[in-house]
């Protein structure tokens, strides 16, 4: 039985206790967040106790940590949790900063503990399965990638102004998914954005619409469009052209029941929000880090992963900055 700590009890925070606290393999320790009273809710809930992050981390008892505080606290916490010999799985971003994530890497490395980057989209079960076929050849190669993802609403103007902007909080999951799915690192990268849902976005120096251009050094594409705005809720499909065909992953709606009648054929609208959306993926992110751990198996999201996903973030920023194609480096390894 892992014994864990967690770092932070907010929302995502209390979806991870909840998917701790169902495993047969793994029990919350402690709870430990800015918020004394956030804290000591979600450690009731769970039978956990509360702790600062000294205690928690000189507990020779925690097996490992999980970090789902705010992204500023992050690279610290995970390299503290290094130093302590904690396995550690981090929420993404590990750090708004490559130069801090870079540290980050480099203290997991020395304490060579496992590590876990939270992109849960990879562990949904239609965009798993739609990996599963790529590699199976049901298309042949690889050739395009599309992914369209698409908030129901803005969130609040104050979280944008420290979210890091919209390539590093929201399309960040969308580059690794490009990653994974290309089966090759880009080497390219064209971004355009703009400001359509709120003007008020482009006043924290943000965006809240943006399309972005990956190739590869082979000449893969990979196409992604985010919106911080759907009116029929939250948009999440990806399409996979190859030699043989194509594959697509739809979005998921409350039902399958679907009407026709005179009028037209209509059915549920997609679910609202990435709780509802992606809530069996963050069960089963969580579980195959327990997995990883418990087996010494390597992570199936490693570290790397995080970095690499931040670098195409930044060269999104700067090509949309100097109006340019901007390329990277593809240096990454453990995509696939």
């Amino acid at each position: 039985m892992l014994q864990f700590a967690q770092f932070g009890a907010g929302r995502i925070g209390a979806i991870h206790a909840a998917n701790l606290s169902a495993s047969d393999h793994a029990r919350l320790r402690y709870v430990i967040d800015v918020s004394a009273e956030a804290a000591e809710t979600l450690a009731a809930r769970h039978g956990a106790s509360v702790a600062d992050r000294a205690t928690a981390l000189a507990d020779p008892a925690v097996d490992a940590v999980i970090i789902a505080s705010s992204t500023d606290t992050h690279a610290d916490l995970a390299i503290a949790a290094a130093r302590a010999g904690k396995a550690i799985f981090c929420e993404k971003p590990i750090d708004l900063s490559l130069r801090r994530v870079d540290a980050c890497l480099a203290a997991v490395r020395k304490a060579r503990v496992p590590m876990f980057v939270g992109f849960n989209r990879r562990f949904d079960p239609s965009f798993r399965t739609l990996h599963e076929r790529i590699a199976r050849g049901d298309i042949g190669k690889v050739e395009q990638v599309i992914i369209s993802s698409r908030d129901p609403g803005l969130p609040p103007l104050a979280y944008l102004e420290v979210s890091g902007g919209q390539f590093r909080d929201m399309t960040i999951h969308d580059f690794d998914m490009a990653r994974w799915l290309l089966g090759e690192e880009p080497v390219e990268v064209a971004a355009m954005g703009s400001c359509l849902v709120d003007p008020a976005v482009a006043k924290v120096g943000d965006t809240d619409s943006v399309m972005v251009l990956l190739k590869t050094a082979s000449g893969r594409l990979a196409h992604i469009n985010n919106s911080r705005r759907a009116a029929y809720g939250y948009d999440q499909r990806i399409e996979v052209h190859g030699v043989k065909g194509r594959l697509i992953a739809g979005n998921h709606t409350p039902t399958t029941v679907e009407l026709a009648d005179g009028r037209a054929v209509s059915g549920d609208k997609p679910l609202y929000f990435f709780l509802e959306r992606y809530a069996e993926a963050y069960r089963r992110e969580l579980a195959a880090f327990i997995e990883a751990v418990r087996r010494k198996r390597p992570m199936p999201v490693g570290p790397e992963d995080g970095r690499q996903a931040l670098v195409l973030a930044e060269a999104a920023v700067r090509s949309l900055r100097e109006g340019k194609t901007v390329r990277v480096a593809a240096t990454a390894k453990g995509a696939r």
